[in-house]
């Protein structure tokens, strides 16, 4: 199992950890790649973005800053992620990265078409059209260089589970709960290929979060929605099984491309959602991520340098 990065200190922009930060993903991700699509699912509206900059609605789906941001700031590289959808981005603005995300979106090729959204696979296209922008801004080997120093964030999965396989009869029908779990690998690992294949080196995946306690979980499947508001279990456990099992294939993923210099890490956002959930203190939780690799007493550490 992928273990907690040892915590580091936040650096200057001049002393940045890593070039750029590269976003994937879904509403958890999305800064607002949706505001220049065709689909509902949108937040370029109030109550949303009420504590942002200016109390401007971005098409973020959150009051204030995304989780990206926040880590953006974190490693020295930028204040916000911006959506790689806005053609108003310079191209410095491009350099220190970007995000590709769509809300609504997830692994499983069915779920981006039920919401009419952004798939993964198009937004690896994306970023293949944005490493031809930066060559032709600023050459081949700059490029490649700025993309070996990057950071690499991937958040996805929860739609698969909660607007597709457990609302929708149509991969039920196909899969079991099990099987459909490890079907969603599959694409996750394809997908961290194919990042793989353009370069990147430092990957972190975000685990499921506790999907029995999403407000809208709860709605659908209450007992009685107005006065019982508990998370549903069942769906909560879902997401422990996808996150040990994708614990596992992204240990496999970093013996396999150790060669290359590639770093993979496991971002728990599991535990400390329901820290939070359960009425404790979680403290100063600090956004962290994966820099390094290292054996220390039988145990793979993921540290910064």
């Amino acid at each position: 199992m992928l273990e907690a990065p040892i915590l580091i200190q936040a650096q200057s922009k001049k002393n940045s950890l890593v070039s750029a930060i590269f976003i994937f993903g879904d509403s958890t991700a999305d800064p607002g790649n949706n505001n220049y699509i065709s689909t509902p699912f949108k937040s370029n509206f109030s109550p949303y973005g009420k504590d942002f900059l200016n109390h401007v609605p971005t098409g973020r789906f959150t009051n204030g800053m995304l989780a990206n941001d926040f880590i953006a700031r974190y490693v020295g590289v930028k204040e916000y992620v911006p959506p790689y959808l806005d053609q108003s981005l310079s191209i410095e603005e491009l350099k220190t990265g970007v995000s590709f995300a769509s809300a609504g979106t997830g692994f499983d090729p069915l779920t981006p078409k039920i919401s009419t959204v952004i798939s993964l696979s198009k937004q690896i296209e994306y970023f293949k059209e944005y490493q031809e922008k930066m060559e032709a801004a600023i050459g081949k080997e700059q490029t490649q260089n700025l993309i070996k120093e990057s950071l690499f964030i991937i958040s996805a999965g929860t739609n698969d589970f909660v607007v597709n396989y457990n609302t929708l009869p149509i991969r039920s029908k196909s899969y079991t709960l099990s099987t459909y779990t490890d079907f969603l690998l599959q694409h996750v690992q394809f997908f961290l290929q194919k990042l793989v294949d353009q370069g990147a080196r430092r990957i972190g995946m975000v685990g499921l979060p506790p999907m029995g306690c999403l407000p809208i979980v709860i709605t659908l499947h209450s007992d009685n929605a107005f006065s019982k508001r508990n998370c549903i279990e069942f769906y909560s456990s879902i997401a422990r099984d996808y996150n040990s099992k994708l614990q596992n294939k992204l240990n496999d993923m970093q013996i396999k491309f150790a060669n290359l210099g590639s770093r993979f890490a496991y971002l728990d956002i599991y535990g400390p959602l329901m820290d939070m959930i359960v009425g404790h203190k979680y403290g100063e939780y600090s956004l962290i991520l994966m820099c390094g690799i290292r054996e220390e007493s039988g145990h793979r550490l993921i540290f910064c340098r």
